[in-house]
């Protein structure tokens, strides 16, 4: 996770030329971000600036509302690939024509949150968040051992338990999950999900074991190939990620956070034509 070190203030001029519009260098100055980092977001398909003399970025108000929550989550640690593969899909999720400057967005320590105003969810797995208090279920019910498993409750009943339960206590969702599994060891959702929760926790060799056993459940959904893919690089095994995207995006040709990803691993391993390749169909398939 990168450190930010303290650098010069700058106050921003109360007008602007070119009817408002912000270039490169003054975006970067106001907003204390390198200019390379702006430009990367442009490449990504976040942000489409006008062209000024000379081809020139512009940018406007509402788009360096966009940059300065992006620069809040690198500031706040988050890592910068997550950070790219959560706006992949915020932009994938919002309706046509929707900013994404128009949400708030932040990161409570353990997740990313993003919020409307009216509903909170997860942009990276889509998953929303109940605003009740999940703790007061927590307290009322007491899980039974993990053996012998209570035959009154069906796996999917536990399943859902985990799910509200994630917003408040992930130990007592991993064990819900856990629970449902030992009724139905072949539900895919649930070795989704608590694979993800340990892989937000940095479990990654369980989450391995979760996101494959998934995978071979759900042989014809991409999302388990595409956390898989995420894992693997994060345990440094880019070969092994590529062929987990690329599977995922055989099963969803569509899927644009996995071209999108797949681009940033190819051009982070030097493949500056691969990478063009996915970053292209990751624009044309949002």
């Amino acid at each position: 996770m990168p450190k930010r070190a303290s650098r010069k203030k700058t106050r921003k001029k109360s007008s602007q030329p070119n009817n408002g519009w912000f270039a490169t260098g003054e975006a970067a100055k106001i907003l204390e971000f390198s200019g390379s980092r702006i430009r990367s977001f442009v490449r990504a398909g976040f942000l489409a600036p006008a062209r000024g003399n000379k081809k020139s970025l512009q940018f406007t108000f509402q788009d360096l509302l966009f940059l300065k929550t992006a620069k809040a989550l690198l500031d706040s640690r988050v890592p910068s690939q997550r950070v790219a593969r959560m706006l992949s899909a915020l932009k994938h999720q919002l309706p046509d024509g929707q900013h994404l400057s128009s949400l708030k967005i932040y990161s409570d320590g353990r997740r990313i949150v993003a919020s409307d105003g009216k509903t909170r969810w997860q942009p990276d797995s889509g998953q929303f968040l109940f605003n009740f208090d999940a703790r007061a279920v927590v307290q009322k019910l007491t899980l039974p051992p993990a053996t012998p498993i209570g035959k009154q409750r069906t796996a999917q009943h536990w399943f859902n338990l985990a799910v509200e339960l994630e917003a408040t206590s992930i130990k007592e969702a991993q064990r819900a999950y856990h629970l449902a599994l030992g009724l139905d060891a072949n539900m895919a959702d649930a070795h989704l999900n608590l694979g993800k929760l340990y892989h937000d926790g940095a479990a990654l060799k369980k989450a391995e074991v979760h996101y494959r056993a998934a995978a071979e459940n759900a042989p014809d959904e991409a999302a388990p190939q595409f956390n898989l893919a995420v894992l693997l690089e994060d345990l440094k095994r880019p070969q092994e990620a590529i062929r987990a995207y690329r599977e995922a995006i055989k099963l969803d040709s569509r899927f644009a956070d996995a071209h999108y990803n797949l681009g940033l691993l190819f051009e982070s391993l030097g493949n500056k034509a691969d990478a063009i390749k996915h970053y292209n169909e990751a624009r044309k398939s949002r």
